[in-house]
């Protein structure tokens, strides 16, 4: 089962978000937030917050019933695209003025378990979800 965990309009271009993103594609999550933790762009705090809320996700389908640490989850997707773009002006010398683009970005995560699910319960949440899809 996958949980998605989505931030819209960061205050930081994709592009410097995509330098951080790319290194936790496919990690475990307790590495995947070792890595975020230990990382000195400014991006790793966004996307801490945004990894730990898609594993709270996780755990919330399950109506907490399981804790997230026993099924081995990691990070199945992760993405950050462009997204609006904050356009101001800023006095320039002689009467001009100079424009400033202040970028965002789209951040989409995806964690899924690698141990599978083994409770009745927890395959008629899946099955439920597949017939309202």
């Amino acid at each position: 089962m996958e949980a998605v965990a989505k931030m819209r309009n960061c205050p930081m271009s994709a592009r410097k978000m995509r330098l951080v993103v790319d290194n936790i594609r496919g990690k475990n999550v307790d590495d995947a937030l070792a890595i975020l933790r230990y990382t000195k762009k400014e991006a790793s705090v966004w996307l801490e917050k945004v990894l730990v809320s898609a594993v709270a996700n996780w755990e919330h389908k399950l109506d907490n019933v399981e804790s997230a640490d026993d099924f081995d989850l990691y990070v199945k997707e992760a993405r950050s695209d462009q997204g609006s773009m904050l356009k101001r002006f800023r006095p320039a010398p002689h009467g001009r003025a100079h424009r400033i683009r202040k970028h965002t970005s789209h951040i989409v995560l995806v964690v899924e378990n690698r141990v599978p699910l083994k409770n009745e319960r927890i395959e008629e949440v899946e099955e439920k979800e597949v017939n309202e899809a």
